[in-house]
């Protein structure tokens, strides 16, 4: 799929002098830099739809872990005394 872009001489001007820097060409600059954005936004859209499924459960259940329930529990991490993930309650 072709598109164009338009984008105003100053932008044009940098993505050249940053091609130039990079050794690739202008166009290899802007595929990377729109995959780049387009998976940040990706990974943001997953982890708001995780934090709504997060909440939803959390209202239909009530079940939960305490900030602090959850800051002990990683403080083992990568100890010989690591611990499992505490149980949920309500």
């Amino acid at each position: 799929m072709a598109t164009s872009l338009k984008i105003d001489d100053a932008l044009k001007e940098r993505v050249q002098q940053l091609a130039g820097l990079r050794q690739r060409s202008s166009h290899w600059i802007m595929r990377e830099a729109i995959t780049q954005y387009v998976e940040r936004e990706e990974a943001r859209e997953r982890f708001r739809q995780e934090a709504l499924a997060s909440w939803t459960a959390y209202q239909e259940t009530g079940r939960h872990l305490t900030g602090e329930e959850v800051r002990s529990w990683l403080k083992t991490w990568g100890t010989e005394g690591e611990a499992e993930i505490p149980a949920c309650h309500e």
